[in-house]
């Protein structure tokens, strides 16, 4: 598999291909999963605090016989623990539940609250060698020019929905700016059938003997976005990482930037997406 990394303006190496571990469940399918990603020679795991499986991935990593300093692990804050003095015990909380002593990336999940405290826990946790890298989620235009300029620090990326259908072509732009990485979750749409049936991606797919999974995936590569696919099929998952084996002339990046419509499943923006958030999800359900 290629190897390939990028390196973020704080100086950290992230492997562009990794795994998502978003709505797999803490039954030992998010253990079978990632040993399953692992074991394919993806060193690339994605998961948070409110994904209720931090305990499996951090079990599958250790478990996996590879060096730790070889896998490059992601959490995430959860809203509840915003604000300066929650975030470090969500920090903690992380950290006891992975079993691991480091998270390699570790980001503001949801951007509402107290957004500018929950990162200065971060920066601090950073000092103390518990976190290599921080960085955001959901971050639109609009909520990033709210927040980041009352930072000490620039994030290093921002994970937004991203697929040939939802480009994010100004925040891209304002990102590109201040050299900030983006991660794309959702990278197949979230297995959107119509973008999967789009007559465009299925002839570049039959062109280069590939299936739409692919294409889609091979667009987002070379564009550099950071992706991290999620299956729990363990076809599925080899069969997404084969995307280095060809890639698409400018040509037909062209057509694939131009299916993009400007619109997302998820609207950050909209009014009450942080109440609902918040009540959808409870990360300290289990310490009642």
């Amino acid at each position: 598999m290629d190897r390939n990394t990028v390196t973020l303006h704080d100086g950290v190496k992230i492997p562009v291909y990794g795994f998502g571990t978003y709505l797999i469940p803490a039954d030992g399918s998010t253990y079978k999963a990632v040993r399953e990603a692992l074991d394919l020679g993806i060193r690339h795991i994605d998961t948070a605090a409110a994904y209720f499986n931090e305990q499996e991935v951090g079990r599958a990593i250790r478990e996996s016989g590879i060096l730790r300093e070889e896998i490059f692990l992601t959490s995430k804050l959860w809203l509840q623990d915003h604000g300066y003095e929650a975030a470090k015990k969500g920090i903690e909380a992380s950290l006891r539940k992975l079993g691991l002593d480091y998270m390699d990336l570790y980001l503001i999940h949801q951007p509402y609250g107290d957004v500018p405290g929950a990162w200065k826990a971060m920066e601090e946790a950073r000092a103390q060698g518990k976190i290599r890298s921080i960085g955001v989620s959901n971050m639109t235009p609009k909520i990033w020019n709210h927040f980041v300029p009352l930072f000490d620090t620039m994030p290093s990326v921002n994970q937004v929905e991203f697929n040939p259908y939802y480009q994010q072509r100004e925040l891209r732009t304002i990102m590109a700016e201040a050299n900030v990485q983006l991660e794309g979750w959702g990278p197949l749409g979230q297995g959107n059938k119509a973008m999967l049936a789009d007559p465009v991606i299925r002839k570049i797919a039959a062109a280069h003997g590939k299936d739409a999974g692919q294409i889609i995936l091979r667009f987002e590569y070379q564009e550099g976005v950071v992706i991290f696919p999620k299956s729990t099929n363990p076809a599925r998952i080899k069969s997404n990482l084969e995307i280095f084996d060809f890639s698409l002339s400018a040509e037909e990046m062209e057509k694939m930037r131009a299916l993009d419509t400007g619109k997302g499943c998820h609207n950050p923006d909209a009014p009450g997406v942080a109440e609902m958030l918040i009540s959808a999800f409870d990360v300290h359900a289990d310490e009642k």
